[in-house]
């Protein structure tokens, strides 16, 4: 009887809880009240129960947690030990396997090993990813060599495989044979590894860090962009990983980028153009926020591309180009009708100026067709307006800046824009007829600023530097007509001002410049003048235009000669400035025409990626290494600093304040406006502390 109250009590402790412990003592109490004999029988048989305690409790249920511990470890064991069996029941790539299926590839067309290579280059993409498909779960990939390996092999050859399984021309082709495939037996039994190829591809490109390894990739893929036609999601992502990469990638990156979407937009055409042309301009806009000395030739490359982009298809750019210079008229016409800083503001930015760059290029190079020629008047328009908005000596260099588009609009389309007027009037500013009070400054670059500062108004550099402007943008005006059968009367004001302003002028260095000008623009009347006698035809007859025709192929008038000796002069002052300046190295000319060639070279010479191709990275890896919480405090406060200290260099040599740059807001109007979409608004701050002043050489 011992024994079995023994194991009841025992039964009973293990069955209770903390809460329970309270509720039995109180059981036995009223136990005690009803049943007084009975408690008295347990009381002397047994005597443990009566004397039952929270202690023994709480021994209990830690007894019990050991144990629950106890089957928690050994369904984790369970767990790893399944986990080890899976792993070692898995295939294990090697390179001699990916020989293999190349080898049974080429020689027998065997599509069991066509499959199987995709199977490994799926796994390849897709190692280190958190989720396994089952299809990956009989093969791994377990070095960085054999990662290498299926890389190169499946982006070297994958396009000639499927070109010939699906029996489709070895190379390029349109969209309408990708159309016409999609309905034969060939693509219902092989599609899939297309959309295989494609899709894994896409998913290793947005997961590599090495801008060499993704322009392979890129390259590559551009000789497959003719399959996206047939995957619609696909080829919108395509795009958006292109335009991301063309528009932050360094070295060849955005070269390839750009030849990866103007591919898309020859082979796929309407599918894609459409997104292409809006995408790559936006793209354009963000990346021209702010210009300095080393920021002008990736300007330059990021409009020559899209300039390249616009030319795939004509009809369809003048429609996107249309839309985009409504959008930068309706900016400057909100200004001249509201008249607030606000909208001046969104006029005098780096981003409307460079947007006016790009359309002027852009109708530069194809002039000669219908199409863009036709937008040269309006963009004129705009560019005039834009100059005569605000009329101060501190938004010189922006005047100079739109006289120059002008001036190249005119040549290039072969007609007459007046902008002497805009060159004459600055002129007669105060600041640049007076002599200069704020001594001689620091040389200054018209090309990287918009506007100066208030002392820097006052320094002799600053007054040179406009006047000399002046008269090379003038010189290149009426050299435009300099063969024109009008010369004479086109030239009539601007000599009577130069004259004036020979007199006015107190500085004999801008004197002796501007007689210069007058001797050539003298000259060629005289030129014009005797050839003009001997004509009989009238003004508003078609023969004039042929006039002189013969000496303007040979450009033989005198300010003709002239203007090639000022350009010249500014080259090697540009040059002067580039060399002086220490924030141009060769570092930050990656994006010159030099860089770009080299760029194109070293895309050749890598053809099979066996450079990109040579790291020990694979994917995932960069997940796993985390950098500890002070090391990166450090590093982002380091980078700070850093960035400070360029800022301030940038200030000296530019000679301009962060508070005299208008904000960077967006050249689109209105609310609907395409470009303004998405655009971050930055503000360039000046930094609180200074940094030594460098020194010029």
């Amino acid at each position: 009887m011992d024994g079995e109250s023994n194991a009841r009590r025992r039964s009973r402790k293990k069955s209770m809880t903390g809460s329970g412990a309270k509720e039995h003592k109180g059981q036995l109490e009223s136990l005690q009240q009803k049943d007084p004999d009975f408690y008295e029988f347990l009381k002397e048989h047994d005597q443990e129960l009566l004397q039952f305690s929270d202690d023994d409790i709480d021994e209990d249920l830690d007894a019990d947690m050991e144990d629950g511990d106890l089957h928690v470890d050994e369904g984790a064991l369970e767990h790893e030990v399944q986990e080890k069996d899976k792993k070692s029941s898995k295939k294990v790539i090697t390179t001699a396997m990916v020989d293999l299926w190349c080898k049974s590839i080429k020689e027998n067309g065997s599509l069991n090993a066509v499959r199987s290579l995709m199977k490994a280059f799926r796994t390849a993409c897709h190692y280190g990813d958190d989720e396994e498909n089952e299809s990956m779960a009989k093969l791994s990939v377990m070095s960085s060599t054999v990662f290498n390996k299926i890389m190169l092999t499946v982006l070297n050859e994958m396009d000639g495989i499927l070109r010939k399984l699906l029996k489709i021309p070895a190379s390029g082709g349109r969209k309408q044979i990708v159309t016409d495939l999609m309905s034969t037996k060939q693509w219902r039994t092989y599609g899939h590894i297309v959309k295989s190829y494609l899709g894994n591809a896409l998913h290793i490109l947005n997961q590599m860090t090495d801008s060499q390894m993704i322009s392979f990739t890129l390259h590559r893929l551009k000789y497959s962009s003719l399959l996206l036609a047939a995957f619609p999601s696909l080829l919108r992502k395509y795009i958006k990983v292109a335009l991301h990469f063309w528009g932050t990638g360094g070295g060849a990156l955005p070269v390839v980028s750009c030849l990866f979407m103007r591919e898309l937009c020859i082979c796929i055409g309407s599918g894609c153009i459409d997104e292409c042309f809006k995408g790559i301009y936006k793209a354009y806009v963000l990346n021209c926020h702010f210009v300095n000395a080393v920021k002008l030739k990736h300007i330059r490359f990021l409009s020559n591309c899209v300039i390249e982009l616009l030319g795939v298809d004509l009809p369809t750019a003048y429609q996107h180009a249309f839309i985009f210079i409504r959008q930068l008229a309706m900016i400057l016409r909100d200004a001249l009708n509201t008249k607030t800083k606000e909208a001046f503001r969104k006029v005098y930015e780096w981003k409307f100026i460079n947007c006016l760059e790009l359309w002027t290029d852009a109708i530069r190079a194809y002039s000669s067709q219908s199409d863009f020629k036709q937008l040269a008047y309006p963009l004129t328009q705009i560019i005039s307006g834009v100059a005569r908005l605000v009329p101060t000596a501190r938004y010189i260099p922006l005047r100079l800046r739109c006289i120059r588009m002008l001036n190249q609009l005119a040549a290039s389309t072969q007609s007459f824009v007046p902008v002497s007027m805009l060159l004459l009037d600055m002129l007669e500013m105060k600041e640049l007829s007076r002599p200069p009070t704020g001594g001689v400054g620091k040389a200054v670059d018209l090309r990287s600023i918009l506007k100066v500062s208030k002392p820097t108004l006052k320094t002799r550099a600053f007054q040179e530097a406009c006047v000399f402007s002046v008269v090379e943008e003038l010189a290149e005006h009426l050299a435009l007509s300099s063969y024109s059968v009008a010369f004479m009367e086109l030239s009539f004001i601007p000599i009577v001002r130069l004259r004036s302003f020979c007199k006015l002028t107190k500085v004999e260095r801008f004197r002796r410049e501007m007689r210069q000008l007058l001797r050539e623009i003298e000259a060629n009347v005289q030129f014009v003048n005797e050839k003009r006698m001997s004509v009989s035809f009238l003004p508003n007859d078609p023969a004039a235009s042929s006039f002189l025709e013969d000496e303007k192929k040979s450009a033989c008038s005198a300010l003709s000669k002239y203007v090639i000796t000022l350009r010249q002069r500014a080259e090697q002052k540009n040059n002067s400035l580039m060399e002086s300046s220490v924030i141009v190295g060769k570092e930050s000319s990656v994006f010159g025409d030099e860089a770009s060639e080299s760029d194109e070279e070293d895309i050749k010479e890598d053809e099979d990626g066996t450079a990109a191709f040579s790291s020990s990275w694979l994917p995932g890896n960069d997940k796993i290494k985390q950098e500890p919480t002070e090391t990166k405090r450090k590093r982002k406060k380091h980078q700070k600093e850093r960035t400070a200290v360029d800022d301030d260099i940038v200030e000296d040599l530019v000679l301009s304040s962060d508070e005299d740059l208008p904000s960077s807001d967006s050249p689109s109007a209105g609310k609907n406006a395409d470009v303004d979409n998405g655009l971050p608004k930055k503000q360039n701050r000046k930094p609180k502390h200074k940094t030594k002043r460098l020194k010029r050489n």
